[in-house]
């Protein structure tokens, strides 16, 4: 008889659980519009607020990571300038809690004693480095 290999964790689309998602742990904050949304007349999405709200869905268990915050599209979005300054409310951000992991390389901004995100593609880079979800096609 041979032995099995050890069984890897899934996440709930097949794509193998990295070990380092745990809890608990720091929660970043994801400051992000909502799925839908009333502007200049018409429901609208975001295209970049899109992509993530797709790999949250692909990978539910990076929503145990974060604290999701959805701001209006208007401007100034109060919450996102609070924290990081006046002029600063691009959505989607992410502003990592400060004892959260950070990837070399990867262009985070400091401002007002937080590192933050505002990408879609570079929040996603974060997410696979940090958690091993798969990396954006392109990058």
């Amino acid at each position: 008889m041979t032995a099995q290999p050890p069984r890897r964790e899934l996440f709930r689309s097949g794509w193998p659980r990295n070990k380092r998602i745990r809890k608990p742990m720091p929660r970043d904050t994801l400051f992000i519009l909502p799925m839908s949304f009333v502007s200049e007349g018409q429901n609208q999405f975001c295209p970049e607020c899109s992509e993530l709200w797709g790999l949250i869905g692909w990978f539910p268990d990076l929503k145990a990571t974060l604290e999701i915050v959805h701001v209006g599209i208007d401007h100034p979005r109060p919450a996102i300038s609070a924290l990081l300054g006046e002029g600063r409310h691009n959505a989607p951000t992410l502003v990592l809690h400060a004892s959260s992991e950070r990837v070399r390389g990867l262009g985070y901004v400091e401002a007002n004693g937080h590192t933050y995100l505002a990408s879609a593609r570079l929040i996603a880079r974060h997410f696979a480095a940090i958690h091993g979800t798969p990396i954006p096609r392109g990058e």
